[in-house]
């Protein structure tokens, strides 16, 4: 059995911290995963600037509400999908995808949650566990199941050595320049061919 493994933001819908950044004004908002390696530093920081603007979950799920898929990914997931199974492993947290994957037409999400206060405010997260993507690659791999796998930042690169196959997609250029061993494909079309690729060995 062939597994697809893919991440979630900047893969297949734009980045929410950014969105948000852009709706409340606050350009510090805008960092994500490509830009601090550390998760839980970046996830502090967010949350203490929350804090600090006084912004809570339901704040951010009005931006998420009008956010899209990005142009194509509605077609490429179903494309996948007929051709074989497809799980999005993803840092990101249930409380933001529910409306995210109702457009992409309800994959499988593998992400963590928030620890939200009566008020609505975000006090801290939860991860479904350390090292998420890498640890579910490596549960299905002891299921005998040969993975290829896909993602576009820092917190992808141990999911994707994991899987033994795969490629970075859209990363930045400092990515792409450290992992220079990585194959980086810009479209989807691009990504199709990659996976075509693995599934037809």
């Amino acid at each position: 059995m062939r597994l697809i493994c893919l991440d979630l933001e900047g893969v297949l819908v734009p980045e929410i911290w950014i969105a948000f950044s852009e709706a409340v004004g606050i350009p510090e908002l805008r960092l994500t995963t490509r830009d601090e390696p550390d998760y839980d530093k970046l996830m502090r920081f967010r949350l203490d600037l929350l804090h600090k603007n006084g912004l809570k979950l339901g704040d951010i799920q009005k931006v998420i509400n009008n956010m899209a898929p990005l142009e194509g990914a509605v077609e490429f997931i179903k494309i996948l999908r007929e051709r074989t199974q497809v799980i999005i492993l993803s840092d990101t947290y249930e409380e933001f995808a529910r409306p995210l994957m109702a457009k992409l037409g309800y994959p499988t999400l593998f992400c963590n949650r928030f620890v939200i206060a009566q008020d609505g405010s975000i006090t801290d997260y939860k991860l479904r566990q350390r090292e998420g993507k890498k640890q579910a690659v490596a549960a299905f791999k002891s299921l005998n199941i040969e993975i290829f796998a896909a993602g576009d930042s820092f917190n992808d690169l141990s999911m994707i050595r994991e899987a033994g196959n795969g490629c970075l997609f859209r990363a930045p250029e400092k990515i792409r320049k450290d992992e220079g061993d990585l194959v980086c494909v810009d479209t989807f079309e691009g990504l199709l061919s990659q996976i075509d690729r693995f599934l037809s060995r």
